[in-house]
């Protein structure tokens, strides 16, 4: 029964130790962890208090005698809960108990003889027989006593105090200190220095706004967020709570309720590394420094970026955490992006979690979907968050609900955390309402605290946003969801995300109308960046003239540019196709192009078809599934996956290797493919075994035996100093190369081969640039000719009006240099000059920021001088051995 603290996993001492070292006296302890009762002395014995809370079936010691003498119950009897509340009704405030009696408590204050103020008894010493005599001769008539009970107060501060009763504050800090620091003899100012630096100075340490924000909570204190260092309050109130729980009176935490578990986001995994990178950066700063000649020296010189960049790229590669995106389809995407892990640093790991963390929580209602988790080891440890769920600054989940006033549920939505609420009863969006959206229902079934209950619907404070707001965005997705078995669920809202995107998408007939607010936020589809109407269409670019009305008429032109046969991290394929035709009237966050898997805005993961569930008779057998012809020969499950192959060209000892397109002892047929430079052409079609790069490694020369030498003079064969590493495409594959990009490596000199890819590529950018430039300009000179016509023009000493005859008469650059006769139209063209420069301006940047990269190179591992990547579209159709499903797991 005696109280430890331990600092860094260093050896325990007595918790007395560390709160002498917070300069708190004996009577300081006392004054803030018990209790003082005044005991008066009377003519019959020691008057007390009553305090019914001592007295809940408790077996009197002495007899129950009011301040009168009058006896109330008699010694051993056992007095209840009921008789105590009658007693205490009756008036009973004092009570009268034997001299005696008070043998075995412990003072609370010195006892002080007053005739010649000498410290009889210390603050803390049991009363004895001996001591009780010695109050008795002094005629003492008043003690303050603690109130220890050893039943709702244990005396386990004051056991901890007797270990080490005549220490000191000095002593306390030495001794901190001597554990900290074994060895070393300290001053006192080091030692306080020390003490305080420990967890009193934010430089050293950081308790973070969450930390103090939970502290404040727990102990019932109010200081400001901000204060991110331990205070005395701190330290005391936690030793209260830890006392109350060793007295059966505290409430233990739940280690899995949402309240005591936070989100830790990327961003604070960033931080920390970033921290780490500072911390190496500042010991190199000072090391360089202490060596440095100052004369010359600049500011650059000390600091070196790439221990800040080293530390960043190791946590991106090693972190358990840091995963490669799951993009087989818009689902995968937008639900990897959503995922809670309790395993990584500071977690879990899978062999210790248990049931408990695993489960489902009543914490989890619209926080954490209790659908969809993995089913293997990883089950409950890796969670999704709730449709509506949302993370607060501190990182704890909160959940939305609307208000309720007065029986009435507004339209006022608010987030509350697990925590707060615990504390206010949450009625179910099933609820009835009338038509002014008050309860039709008296009794309502609530959440109060963790669990469900009946109560008056006036009690009610909050009702719940929607009855989807439990799951997540997957198991949002699978319809008529309250009928389904929640395991079944559970593997549709897994299955969902390995749907490969087919050819030709399909929107289910039967949906839960979160296909469309999926699709929309999942990053693949376009959206109208401003209300507007669409002026041009093609394949790769969408144009839109935007109307803005903040502007009073301003008129913009956005240009969309469409991702077109791109491969995504599990080589399927994204391709965005337009909605839109010129003359659409287009508003802001409407879909205009639809991307993978998705069909007119709406998700799209599979087909619409007829299914039949057959008994063994009708040709099925476990999960087996027997498929009509036509949906092969429709390309109905057809899908388009681009793989990408990698050839590296490296420097080895004997020189660079080198890409040709002659490579000896190989058939034509393999290299039909190839262009001049020995790379396969664009639109290709392949097959496997066929060259996709030509690559010869330089070989050490071998000496050939003579015989040898003369056939091959016979024969006319040749010998080469290279070996054939070309990069030849893999058995069963088969398509058509869709993309090939060229690596070179910053500070290689470039060959004639690579100056032509080069110039090829440049010559793509300034085609893009010529469209972009072409769009932009008819666009300007639409809205300059609309101004123009009608307008007077000076010219020379006549003045006439524009008409399209004259227009079309001059080159559209002259048009800017018109003399108007009217001055306002001469400004509202300077100013349309200006806008249409600046946007032209923005095009050429882009372009020369492009060309830059190109010329600039790449950062390439070393000894690698060039890798070339191509990328090869491949059609699977349905054949034996793929997995079908359908939404519910079946």
């Amino acid at each position: 029964d005696i109280l430890y603290f331990r600092i860094d996993r260093k050896r325990k001492l007595p918790v007395s130790i560390l709160l002498r070292a917070l300069g708190l006296s004996n009577s300081d302890i006392f004054e803030k962890f018990y209790e003082k009762i005044k005991y008066i002395r009377c003519e019959n014995g020691w008057k007390v208090p009553f305090i019914p809370e001592k007295f809940h079936n408790v077996r009197l010691p002495f007899n129950l005698a009011d301040v009168n003498g009058n006896v109330l119950l008699e010694a051993n009897t056992r007095i209840t809960s009921r008789l105590v509340k009658k007693f205490y009704d009756e008036g009973l405030r004092e009570y009268l108990i034997p001299f005696n009696a008070i043998c075995g408590l412990f003072l609370a204050e010195d006892l002080v003889d007053k005739s010649n103020d000498v410290v009889l008894f210390s603050a803390g010493d049991v009363l004895t027989a001996e001591g009780i005599k010695k109050i008795e001769l002094l005629s003492i008539s008043e003690i303050s006593i603690l109130n220890i009970d050893n039943i709702s107060v244990g005396p386990y501060i004051l056991n901890t105090l007797f270990l080490d009763k005549n220490i000191s504050y000095q002593d306390a800090l030495f001794e901190i200190y001597r554990i900290l620091h074994p060895g070393e003899a300290p001053t006192l100012d080091l030692a306080k220095f020390f003490f305080n630096n420990l967890f009193f100075t934010g430089e050293y340490y950081n308790l973070s706004n969450v930390g103090r924000v939970k502290l404040n909570f727990h102990l019932g204190l109010n200081y400001d967020e901000d204060l991110t260092i331990l205070t005395v309050d701190d330290i005391i109130g936690v030793i209260k709570n830890l006392v109350l729980l060793r007295d059966g009176r505290g409430i233990v935490d739940d280690i899995d309720h949402l309240g005591n578990r936070r989100i830790r986001s990327v961003g604070e995994f960033i931080e920390n590394q970033f921290r780490l990178g500072l911390l190496k950066l500042q010991r190199m700063v000072i090391d360089y420094m202490s060596t440095a000649n100052f004369d010359n020296a600049v500011p650059h010189d000390f600091i070196n970026p790439r221990v800040l960049i080293a530390v960043l790229k190791d946590f991106f590669n090693s972190s358990q955490l840091c995963q490669f995106m799951d993009q087989t389809n818009p689902l995968s995407e937008i639900t990897h992006k959503r995922r809670l892990s309790a395993l990584g640093p500071g977690g879990l790991t899978r062999d210790r979690a248990g049931f408990e963390v695993r489960d489902v929580h009543p914490t989890h209602y619209g926080r954490i979907c209790p659908i969809e988790t993995p089913e293997g080891q990883n089950i409950g440890l890796i969670n999704s968050l709730s449709i509506y769920a949302h993370i607060n600054k501190y990182g704890f989940i909160e959940s939305s609900y609307r208000k309720v006033a007065n029986c009435v549920v507004t339209d006022q939505i608010e987030y509350l955390s697990a925590t707060e609420e615990d504390s206010y009863y949450i009625a179910d969006a099933s609820a009835k309402l009338d038509e002014n959206n008050r309860f039709v229902d008296d009794m309502l079934y609530c959440r109060h605290g963790g669990s469900f209950m009946m109560v008056q619907s006036d009690q009610v404070n909050y009702i719940d946003v929607a009855p989807k707001q439990v799951v997540s965005v997957a198991a949002s997705l699978i319809p008529f969801l309250e009928n389904d078995d929640a395991n079944r669920a559970l593997m549709g809202s897994n299955m969902q995300r390995q749907a490969v995107p087919l050819l030709n998408s399909e929107a289910p007939i039967v949906g839960t109308g979160m296909e469309s607010i999926v699709a929309a936020d999942s990053g693949y589809v376009v959206l109208a960046k401003r209300d507007g109407i669409v002026d041009r269409v093609d394949g790769m670019y969408i144009v839109i003239r935007v109307f803005d009305k903040e502007k009073e008429g301003y008129l913009g032109v956005d240009i969309y540019k469409l991702r077109k046969f791109s491969r995504s991290n599990h080589s399927t394929c994204i391709n965005q196709r337009p909605l839109v035709k010129p003359g659409d009237r287009v508003q802001k966050n409407d879909v205009i192009a639809d991307g993978s898997a998705i069909d007119k805005g709406e998700l799209a993961l599979g087909r619409n078809l007829l299914v039949a569930f057959m008994s063994w008779q009708g040709y099925n057998f476990e999960d087996s599934i027997v498929i009509s012809s036509e949906v092969v020969q429709k390309d109905i499950f057809t899908s388009i996956h681009i793989e990408e192959f990698e050839c590296v060209i490296r420097d080895t000892t004997l020189g660079p290797e080198k890409i040709v397109r002659f490579i000896p002892d190989v058939n034509e047929e393999y290299l039909r493919n190839l262009d001049d430079v020995g790379i396969v052409n664009i639109g290709a079609r392949v097959k496997s075994g066929d060259i996709l790069v030509g690559k010869v490694t330089p070989r050490p020369p071998i000496s050939l035996p003579p015989e040898t030498k003369l056939l091959m003079t016979i024969f006319g064969e040749k010998m080469f100093d290279c070996v054939d590493s070309s990069l030849y495409l893999p058995l069963d594959v088969e398509g058509t190369v869709v993309d090939v990009n060229v690596l070179i490596r910053r500070g290689v000199e470039e060959n004639d081969r690579f100056l032509l890819m080069k110039q090829k590529e440049i010559a793509n950018f300034e085609k893009e640039r010529e469209y972009e430039i072409n769009i932009i300009s008819d666009y300007f000179y639409d809205r300059l000719q609309k101004i123009l016509l009608s307008s007077r023009v000076k010219q020379g000493a006549d003045i006439f009006t524009i008409t399209d005859e004259f227009l079309s008469s001059v080159s559209k650059s002259q048009w800017w240099n018109f003399k108007l006769d009217d001055f306002s139209i001469s400004e509202k063209i300077k100013e349309l000059e200006k806008e249409f420069s600046l946007k032209i301006e923005e095009v050429h940047i882009k372009f020369n920021q492009k060309i830059e990269q190109l010329n600039s190179g790449y950062d390439l591992p070393q000894g690698v001088l060039t890798i070339i990547k191509v990328f090869v579209a491949i059609k699977h159709g349905l054949q034996p051995g793929d997995k079908m499903a359908g939404r519910h797991g079946n």
